[in-house]
């Protein structure tokens, strides 16, 4: 077993991986009563093209297969409902797909070893049939229908298509209505053997567990597998060009919605990175900053512009958003500004403090522990890394991101009015 520890924080990490391939990380928090395990496995939207591991066959699925597999995972052959089981103990459970990755998960204060009996069954012991495949078929379209009413969720798919010419992170994870009518048992089934290998997949848990007690609970319960070869996932070429400049869009809203994005192909250390786009947006766009300031005063900003960076081997990319009655201008401010100030000194070193007890608050709750070890383990990172390399992150770094990433490139910007 590995033990990663930052003193520091005072957090620990207990990590094993097992010989079918499949990684365990457990964090203990003692003296909560709240118990959180969350089981992901590395297929996501993005996820349409791979060789399989022992065939060596190319496979290409529809669009939207990963969160189709997600919502059969939990209907079992004898007709019981895992998510209304694992409800019924009293648990908080659910199930999500991302670009990158699929996750199973429950929280709760009791009953768990009876909840990891129900996961650990369901997701090993997938059923598909002609019959229950064509059932989920409308009730994933109505989802997609109702993504697509979503102006939040349009305006992020717009502002992808705009970034990116070619790679999958511009489709729907759900995929289309045309694209889910292709999906058949044999395309899960095919996607369940390739992608929910215990080899591909890692699991977190966080609460009052003695580490080895619950990962040889764990053990108990998996099924015997050996380890399988690499799965070799096919991408199409992606441009460092943007693919457009801006897409607007109308729904039925009572405000203009907007997000500025900026593609990311800096060979960085990601998780330096991120701090260092952190550091940069809480200073020049943050609620202190002269920007957001002076929009407000102008009756321009109606919220708070919120900046994320997304990243995977695959993606990288920054997106700001927010809500204004002239998005345009609000831009060309907010490009300005990236564009011509440097960070000083005293908004680093203030910045950075903001931060910095943000990211040891997520330490202190059991879920925010799980999600973000697993977000982060799937993508090769140990979430403890972002404290120790925190103080590695200097002003010169933060500029040197703020050049390359934001003066140097190209932005674009997704409006829905």
């Amino acid at each position: 077993m590995e033990i990663i520890e930052n003193k520091q924080i005072k957090e620990t990490a207990y990590i094993e991986t097992l010989d079918n391939g499949m990684k365990i990380i457990v964090v203990p928090k003692k003296d909560t009563s709240k118990k959180y395990i969350i089981w992901g496995t590395k297929f996501g939207s993005i996820d349409n093209h791979f060789i399989e591991p022992e065939a060596g066959n190319e496979i290409t699925v529809p669009d939207g297969v990963a969160h189709y597999l997600e919502h059969k995972m939990f209907e079992q052959e004898n007709g019981v409902d895992s998510l209304y089981k694992l409800m019924a103990l009293g648990l908080d459970a659910n199930a999500y797909t991302t670009n990158d990755y699929t996750a199973y998960l429950f929280a709760g204060t009791e009953n768990f070893y009876e909840g990891l009996d129900e996961l650990m069954d369901y997701v090993q012991h997938p059923y598909f049939t002609d019959e229950n495949v064509e059932k989920e078929r409308g009730i994933i379209g109505q989802e997609i229908g109702r993504y697509d009413d979503e102006p939040s969720w349009k305006l992020y798919v717009n502002a992808m298509d705009c970034l990116y010419k070619n790679n999958p992170i511009k489709l729907d994870i759900a995929g289309t209505v045309e694209s889910i009518s292709k999906i058949t048992k044999e395309t899960l089934y095919s996607c369940y053997n390739t992608f929910y290998h215990p080899s591909n997949m890692i699991m977190c848990i966080s609460g009052d567990f003695e580490p080895e007690k619950i990962i040889n609970e764990v053990k108990k319960r998996l099924l015997p597998k050996e380890k399988m070869g690499e799965i070799k996932r096919i991408y199409p070429e992606e441009p460092k060009e943007i693919n457009k400049k801006e897409n607007e869009a109308k729904m039925g809203i009572s405000m203009p919605i907007f997000m500025i994005g900026f593609k990311d192909n800096l060979k960085e250390d990601k998780v330096k990175e991120q701090i260092a786009i952190e550091i940069i947006s809480n200073s020049l766009l943050g609620k202190t900053s002269e920007l957001y300031q002076e929009l407000y005063d102008e009756g321009l900003l109606m919220s708070s512009l919120d900046a994320d960076f997304e990243f995977s081997d695959e993606y990288a990319h920054v997106v700001i958003g927010g809500e204004s009655k002239d998005p345009r201008k609000v831009y060309e401010k907010v490009e300005e500004v990236l564009k011509n100030e440097i960070i000083s000194k005293e908004d680093f070193e203030r910045s950075k403090k903001k931060i910095y007890g943000e990211y040891v608050s997520e330490y202190n709750d059991v879920e925010n522990i799980g999600r973000m070890f697993l977000a982060d383990s799937l993508r090769g990172i140990n979430s403890l890394e972002y404290i120790d390399k925190f103080n590695k992150v200097t002003l010169e770094y933060v500029n040197k991101i703020l050049d390359k990433l934001f003066k140097q490139n190209e932005s674009v910007i997704s409006i829905v009015k």
